[in-house]
């Protein structure tokens, strides 16, 4: 009677499951280190996978904070373990460097000479590039055309010695000589121009005319804008010129000042003198006059 009221089971609890083998995982003499463990693929068929690995010691020199990181002891969960990453919860990858660059300029096709003078001119508000041959907006030595519109360059000018009727002209008084050639005439030679001998500067003279003092053991960083108003307070400041280095743009650690006024640059040095500025105590002296060469 007992075995009667027992309950009834299904066939597919007299069949064991399979159970699935552990993953083994050794490491032998050569420090080979292999890993066996059984998984089911996509058909639903068991295999056998085996993975060996080799590690190889690779020393390398880092920062010192970095290595001193590396011995810190674990906190958490992980407090206790042993130093270095845990390979049952982390995966240890390459290094990626992270390169900077301004931008991918690869894709951006580079100007050709003729539209970066075209580019220049625009921004310099110079006008459009119109061809003499052909008015195109291009210049006129690649012009198109070049062969066969080069007799009408000149068609609008009479031949020389004729006017616009084609009678003889009369000679014309002496023309300036900066007309003849299309050569450079200096300012002496040309008509009404300057005396010879005279500068063309300044109407007060060349700046070695002007009270000039010499600043010096200012800072390499000490620019034209800042000298001027240092200085300014004392006078009117005609020029301000800061010695640096040709290369490299930085200060030399002197300047010249230029005033208007005698008086305000005796005031100025008076005042300036010995007085520091930027952590530094300047020097001020007269300007000597550059020597005749």
């Amino acid at each position: 009677m007992a075995s009667a009221n027992a309950p009834k089971t299904s066939w597919a609890d007299d069949v064991d499951e399979l159970e699935t083998p552990k993953v083994e995982d050794y490491v032998d003499e050569n420090g080979v280190r292999t890993t066996v463990e059984y998984i089911i693929n996509d058909e639903g068929k068991k295999v056998k996978v085996t993975k060996k690995i080799k590690r190889v010691l690779q020393k390398a020199v880092v920062d010192h904070s970095v290595a001193e990181r590396k011995t810190w002891a674990k906190f958490g969960q992980e407090k206790g373990n042993k130093a270095g990453p845990d390979r049952a919860t982390t995966t240890v990858g390459e290094n990626v460097y992270l390169k900077l660059s301004p931008g991918n300029k690869s894709s951006e096709p580079e100007p050709t000479a003729e539209q970066a003078v075209k580019a220049n001119l625009a921004k310099a508000g110079a006008g459009k590039v119109v061809c003499r041959l052909c008015k195109g907006d291009h210049f006129t030595a690649k012009c198109p055309y070049k062969e066969s519109l080069s007799g009408l360059d000149g068609a609008d000018t009479p031949p020389l010695g004729l006017d616009d009727t084609g009678t003889p002209a009369e000679p014309a008084a002496a023309a300036p000589a900066a007309t003849t050639g299309g050569k450079y005439v200096p300012p002496s030679m040309r008509g009404g121009g300057r005396g010879p001998g005279e500068a063309m500067g300044r109407p007060g003279g060349s700046r070695d005319d002007l009270p000039t003092l010499r600043v010096t053991n200012i800072s390499e960083d000490t620019q034209e804008n800042d000298l001027r108003d240092l200085f300014g307070v004392f006078g009117r400041v005609a020029r301000v010129y800061v010695g640096r280095d040709r290369e490299t743009g930085a200060g030399k650690g002197f300047a010249f000042v230029s005033f208007e006024e005698k008086s305000a640059a005796q005031k100025a040095m008076e005042k300036m003198h010995g007085r520091g500025y930027d952590n530094l105590i300047l020097n001020i002296q007269w300007s000597q006059p550059r020597e005749q060469r």
